[in-house]
């Protein structure tokens, strides 16, 4: 069962970037689905967050994705090499958006290690936001695309970590955003082979 659109309307990213950690994510690119759960999630929080690409109420063809109402995918090219996939959360007009750092791959293993030009399954198969999209095939093509379409969407199977499990921490590579860029909105499990940085 797809999660509904209406649990992505939700006004405070924070919480549900947290709240995402041990959902599944799931794609059907060209006919082959793949995914996994999500064990590294990072939040921004619209115009107040100097983080957010939408900060001051920036809009640009890039950001205009996060200004829709939220249950969309909002995704972009970073530093010209890495496409990275976020979901747009929040009402219509509330550029909030999670980017998803990291997956536990379950599905479809060997289309993500084609997709990563990999001969074994290594943990850098789905870490970090590059490497996610990569291996799910995700691309600026499915740029403000439905989460409840059947090219990409994700599914509540009951798994949860309790918050012993889930650490809080500044997200990565937003020295820019001053002290925002202290803010603890990155969770990820402890202790997971595939979270980006698990030591920071």
């Amino acid at each position: 069962m797809k999660i509904p659109d209406s649990y992505y309307h939700n006004p405070d990213a924070v919480a549900l970037s947290r709240d995402l950690i041990g959902k599944y994510l799931f794609t059907c690119i060209d006919g082959e689905l793949t995914g996994g759960y999500i064990v590294e999630t990072e939040a921004y929080t619209g115009v107040n967050d100097r983080a957010a690409h939408s900060y001051g109420g920036k809009v640009t063809p890039r950001t205009q994705t996060m200004y829709m109402q939220g249950g969309v995918s909002y995704v972009y090219l970073c530093y010209g090499i890495h496409e990275m996939f976020n979901i747009v959360v929040n009402e219509e007009g509330q550029p909030h958006a999670i980017l998803i750092r990291a997956i536990q791959p379950t599905d479809g293993l060997d289309i993500m290690m084609y997709r990563r030009n990999l001969d074994t399954l290594k943990p850098n198969i789905t870490k970090g936001p590059g490497s996610v999209a990569k291996a799910l095939g995700i691309s600026r093509k499915i740029n403000a695309t439905s989460l409840q379409s059947d090219v990409i969407w994700l599914e509540d199977r009951g798994l949860t970590f309790p918050d012993d499990e889930v650490a809080a921490g500044p997200r990565i590579g937003v020295d820019y955003a001053g002290e925002d860029a202290l803010l603890p909105y990155r969770f990820y499990v402890k202790g997971n082979i595939y979270v980006s940085k698990p030591n920071k």
